[in-house]
């Protein structure tokens, strides 16, 4: 934001601040100065003053100073003034009982041929008076304003007098302007919402970003920082706590539950959803009726399943409830979580598999294509589970073949163990005998086990759904 003088080289920023004035009837008025500093080291003696609001890439970096890790400052929590917050402009609308922007527009339009805005000499809006009241103003607004490429000019009629590091307040608006009276709600970390007024931008002018000081009903209200607003634009701007309502939270989530089951190429792919509910419990505690905007955070992978917000920004929803007179309100608010789970089906057990086959939304088709392959890998579990005892009965046959053959082999050194030696010979060959049929069967069971790896392959393959 430069400011420009017709033999002025050095370009410093201007500030701008900004009075919003609601009347008795609710009609709001916005006048807003410019804050212009005087750092050239001469006099601007009758300059014509032009101020620009932009905002190009500019910055200085401090290349040849040392760097140092800064302690942070804490202090124990008191009731310290409430810092001013800045809010999101909406990306998505949602229509309100309010007037449309083009309605607002029309009535800016009509305020400002009443002699009301920049360039109408002497306005009657509002000022502050000696009491911090309001009262017929003696504002004098003379300015031309024009878009200039992407910035926006404000170019003073009256030539300007600023001597060297001296500033002024110059005037450049005096507008009425649509405004609504609101609570807002945006952070758990306080359970009182804030008052806030939802300005939109009708004066057909680029209002640069500043403090605003807020006037309700001839006394002050509050205090706000505002970003810079394009003609038809508008914003939420907080300038004071509300102590007559207050809003708790609570959080609730569901089991995961199973959405979609799809396979191709032999991979099972699972997309669960698991519901989380947070309400909204809001008291007014006044005897007037109140409108709550409340700023849900926008959560990275969950979607709204419940109430559509009345605007979306960058990072929150925004949803507006309305409050009774001494009256209690809930706003539940319902988000899903999606999550891909996938997993070979040739790594997948019956049980597994089971589950899914058992979901009410797969098709038939799809659960018979499924019951298939369960069967299939029951069965080869049952063969696996076999041919695991049939090691476990081999393994202790040529144990206890090993055992019997260092028997004979001690009793052959001892005289009168013939006969204990015939014993152990014939109980040897018994177990020759077992064990060539053991293992004939376990031959058998590793052929089925082939058979049966080839045919789930064979029906993984050629399932697709």
């Amino acid at each position: 934001r430069a400011v420009s003088a017709s033999y002025m080289i050095p370009q410093p920023l201007w500030k701008s601040s900004y009075r919003l004035l609601f009347g008795e009837k609710g009609e709001a008025t916005l006048e807003g100065w410019a804050i212009v500093d005087n750092t050239t080291g001469d006099d601007w003696t009758n300059v014509h003053l032009t101020v620009v609001s932009g905002r190009p890439v500019s910055f200085i970096s401090r290349l040849y100073e040392p760097f140092y890790v800064q302690r942070t400052t804490a202090d124990v929590n008191n009731a310290w003034a409430q810092a001013p917050v800045v809010y999101d402009a909406a990306l998505l609308n949602t229509p309100s009982a309010g007037l449309t922007m083009t309605e607002q527009m029309g009535l800016a339009s009509k305020t400002a041929r009443s002699g009301v805005g920049a360039g109408s000499g002497a306005g009657h809006g509002y000022g502050a008076g000696a009491g911090g009241g309001t009262s017929g103003s003696s504002l004098h607004v003379s300015t031309q304003a024009r878009e200039l490429g992407d910035l926006f000019e404000y170019r003073f009629a009256d030539l300007v007098t600023i001597r060297k590091n001296e500033s002024a307040m110059l005037p450049f608006l005096q507008q009425k302007v649509a405004a609504r009276k609101l609570l807002i709600f945006s952070t758990a970390a306080s359970e009182f919402p804030r008052n806030a007024v939802e300005i939109g931008n009708t004066t057909g002018k680029t209002l640069d970003g500043g403090p605003i000081t807020v006037f309700d009903g001839n006394a002050y209200a509050g205090e706000a920082l505002m970003e810079t607003v394009k003609a038809g634009d508008k914003r939420l701007v907080s300038y004071a706590v509300d102590l007559g309502t207050r809003v708790a939270t609570k959080l609730d989530s569901s089991s995961d539950l199973v959405r979609e089951i799809h396979v191709r190429r032999g991979v099972l792919t699972v997309r669960t959803a698991q519901r989380e509910t947070k309400t909204y419990t809001i008291h007014n505690v006044d005897a007037k009726a109140k409108t709550l905007i409340v700023e849900h955070a926008i959560r990275q992978g969950c979607r709204l399943t419940s109430t559509q917000p009345s605007e979306t920004t960058a990072s929150a929803y925004r949803f507006e409830v309305k409050l009774r007179p001494q009256g209690t309100e809930k706003l539940p608010v319902t988000e899903e979580r999606l999550m891909d789970q996938t997993v070979a089906l040739t790594n997948t057990s019956s049980d597994f598999l089971s589950a899914y086959i058992q979901n009410k939304d797969l098709d038939e088709a799809a659960r018979k294509q499924l019951e298939r392959i369960g069967g299939e890998k029951r069965l080869i579990a049952e063969n696996d589970a076999a041919i695991q005892r049939a090691d476990q009965e081999i393994n202790s046959l040529v144990q206890d073949q090993e055992r019997i053959r260092q028997n004979i082999l001690t009793l052959n050194q001892v005289s009168g163990q013939q006969e204990q030696v015939q014993n152990y010979a014939r109980r040897l060959s018994a177990q020759e005998t077992e064990l060539a049929s053991l293992r004939d069967r376990q031959a058998e069971r590793k052929q089925k086990k082939a058979a049966l790896e080839a045919e789930l392959n064979k029906l993984i393959e050629a399932m697709e759904f």
